[in-house]
């Protein structure tokens, strides 16, 4: 087999090609920066450069490849999507697995961009997989400098719940749906061993490095005008304000076991990746 793994020196990609490299797989990898896959990776991968907006690159990278593992971000997601569906569907590739998003089943913000771009991907008749998690631990990164610098955590979810994901437990699903060819034409929702309000994911922060965090609650005009910041766009913005409010409304608490199911373990829970990060809310160097 021949994998093709898109994002790949990111979070979740670099994770799965490790993941195939265990496997004993030689993976060949999509990447702008050369230079950063030739150090994360060394020689036991192939590298292709380009980015999903160069049609030419993509084919090119393309060839000969059995299963691609699709991570893509932002408004764009619908666009590069369907590009990828279609290269990929004339390339011949057997299986495109999908780094998508729990949040399509409400059809909301982020979400609604994966939603999109599943629909798209659909259309062209690949086959496919979407994995779709529910939000990311290390987004609570996000978190680390007033957590430092004030003991406070600011967020408009309320008492909203979010079973969050470990980073690990994504690629492990990704790689066994890649290695296997399981799950065809399905879409398979992950997430972590419990929801959690982010006051209780405050609250286990503030165990972990030994001092008082408060969780406060803001609004969305103040979420908003605290995101806009940071982002890359009015777009972007008012999507991460959607997320937040869907979380206040208890739209996104579910739990399920499919991590456990798949990878035969049960999902890494909060408390490993606070330990795991501790660093990122206490140095303040």
């Amino acid at each position: 087999m021949q994998y093709l793994i898109t994002g790949a020196t990111g979070d979740i990609g670099s994770k799965v090609v490790e993941g195939l490299i265990r496997y004993g797989e030689r993976p060949r990898v999509f990447v702008r920066d050369l230079e950063k896959a030739k150090a994360r990776f060394g020689n036991r991968v192939d590298v292709s450069a380009g980015d999903l907006a160069n049609a030419a690159a993509l084919s090119a990278a393309l060839e000969e490849v059995d299963a691609l593992f699709l991570v893509n971000s932002g408004p764009q997601i619908p666009v590069r999507d369907e590009a990828v569906a279609k290269a990929s569907k004339s390339a011949g590739v057997r299986h495109l697995v999908k780094l998508s998003s729990m949040d399509v089943q409400q059809g909301l913000a982020i979400g609604a961009w994966h939603e999109q771009g599943e629909i798209a991907i659909r259309a062209t008749g690949i086959p496919f997989t979407f994995v779709q998690p529910t939000g990311f631990m290390s987004n609570l990164l996000a978190w680390a400098r007033s957590v430092k610098c004030e003991g406070v955590v600011r967020s408009a979810t309320g008492e909203g719940r979010r079973a969050f994901i470990h980073s690990e437990d994504i690629p492990a699903v990704a790689v066994w749906v890649l290695t296997t060819g399981a799950y065809e034409g399905q879409s398979l929702p992950i997430t972590g061993p419990e929801a959690l309000t982010f006051r209780e994911a405050t609250a286990k922060i503030g165990a972990a490095i030994g001092k008082p965090v408060t969780f406060v609650p803001i609004s969305d005009e103040e979420a908003r005008q605290g995101y806009s910041a940071i982002s890359g766009s009015d777009e972007e913005t008012e999507a991460h304000v959607a997320l937040w409010r869907a979380i206040r409304e208890g739209r996104l608490a579910a739990v399920n076991d499919n991590v456990e199911q798949i990878v035969g373990r049960k999902p890494i829970a909060l408390d490993q990746w606070i330990a795991e990060n501790i660093a990122a809310f206490t140095d303040l160097s």
